[in-house]
């Protein structure tokens, strides 16, 4: 992303975020925060630069942007019941509201996000009378400038400790160079470690229709000073996670998404396309 400059993609999703508890029904994923870290009701979301709510498209993003945050916070969720999980290490926190969400008081969350746009997330908490409760840190850092070990050690982020960590819609933003840092940062954690993450196929993986589709968004995205950088098939992704001493345990591709999340729950929501994939790997069990 640019020095200096909030994440454009960061406030896009909130604001999909924020439609899903307005224009979705039934709401699926609860986030009485979405709006107000906005400063938005939902007449001023109506009115804002939300494009087009109702399109097929922008539903199916919709719905994979609540899958993946349904599917991050169950899998905290039954690790803090089974592995004792005290830390969830938010990389690339954008403008997510977990913190203020947060039901385990033994759980301390720490938020990861480049400089621009932490400062931005911590104006945005004060200009709206949100306040982050004691068991949450929001820590600036820059993950191409090897940096995130550091930051984490100096914000209290013990190594020791059973720890969740989650990268929602950072891989593709990220060099290989930089994916592979961060998950050698996760390996040096001595403690349970587990890992949840999304991505994407490679464009060759997709559909010729799909493949369209893809390149107008990785137009618009690099438009935004934000371009596309890092895809994987599953196995690569199996390889990847296994350098940190991971095994893959549950993985979802769209259809599978749609099905577990919207199916049972009387939603019309679906995640379009054969390209988006969610996963959790785990360290093995002590």
């Amino acid at each position: 992303m640019q020095a200096e400059v909030p994440s454009r993609t960061a406030y896009r999703v909130a604001l999909r975020r924020a439609a899903h508890q307005v224009f979705d029904d039934p709401v699926v994923f609860h986030d009485p925060y979405a709006l107000p870290i906005l400063g938005l009701t939902p007449g001023r979301l109506a009115g804002s630069d939300l494009r087009a709510p109702k399109r097929a498209s922008s539903a199916s993003l919709r719905a994979f942007l609540v899958a993946r945050s349904l599917f991050a916070e169950e899998s905290l969720a039954r690790l803090v019941q089974t592995r004792q999980v005290s830390q969830y290490v938010l990389l690339g926190a954008g403008l997510d509201t977990f913190a203020l969400r947060n039901s385990f008081p033994g759980v301390h969350v720490y938020e990861v996000d480049h400089p621009a746009t932490q400062h931005w997330k911590r104006r945005l908490l004060y200009d709206n009378g949100l306040r982050l409760p004691p068991n949450a840190t929001l820590i600036a850092t820059d993950f191409e400038a090897g940096e995130l070990a550091g930051s984490l050690r100096a914000a209290g982020c013990d190594p020791q400790q059973p720890t969740l960590f989650a990268m929602l819609g950072v891989l593709p933003y990220l060099t290989e160079a930089a994916f592979q840092q961060t998950l050698g940062m996760i390996g040096e954690f001595s403690g349970m470690r587990a890992l949840v993450m999304d991505y994407g196929l490679p464009r060759e993986a997709l559909p010729p229709e799909e493949q369209l589709d893809f390149q107008s968004l990785a137009d618009r995205v690099a438009q935004a000073g934000e371009p596309f950088r890092c895809f994987m098939t599953e196995r690569q992704a199996a390889q990847h996670v296994s350098a940190a001493g991971l095994k893959m345990c549950d993985e979802l591709s769209a259809a599978q998404m749609t099905a577990r999340f919207f199916a049972g729950r009387g939603s019309s929501l679906c995640v379009l396309g054969s390209g988006a994939r969610l996963a959790l790997a785990e360290s093995a069990a002590p």
